[in-house]
């Protein structure tokens, strides 16, 4: 566990320009009651950005993401968070470069449009991201 605690460390000192703009932007959101996590461990996974309340992921891609073998492993990562309650919505890291206001709207409307999750389920989705993947 304690290296997954390190590896999300060096992930968020280390974020791409596009990830640090999307995360400026989505940390102003606790204001209206959306609470994010950057580079959160989750079942072996490093999550660019989570809202647990919500169960919503919010990935930013660059064009290796376009490749085969990354296009594979992204969507079998998307049917693991799907299996576990998590909507993914991805971004390139063009659209947020280009539009980073428009890449936000649609977070929002996606988080508009959730219900909450309980506390407790929220809490228990964060305790399962701390197991390693079978």
């Amino acid at each position: 566990m304690r290296s997954e605690i390190t590896r999300a460390r060096e992930f968020r000192s280390n974020m791409s320009e596009p990830e640090v703009m999307l995360w400026s932007r989505l940390k102003l959101l606790r204001e209206r009651g959306f609470r994010f996590r950057r580079q959160a461990p989750f079942k072996g996974f490093f999550l660019d950005f989570v809202c647990y309340s919500r169960r919503l992921v919010v990935e930013v891609d660059g064009s290796q993401h376009g490749e085969d073998v990354q296009g594979a492993h992204d969507a079998m990562r998307d049917a693991i968070l799907r299996r576990q309650g998590f909507t993914v919505l991805r971004f390139w890291t063009s659209e947020v470069r280009g539009d980073p206001g428009g890449v936000v709207d649609r977070v929002i409307a996606h988080l508009e449009a959730t219900p909450r999750v309980h506390e407790d389920a929220s809490r228990r989705a964060r305790s399962l991201g701390q197991t390693a993947p079978p």
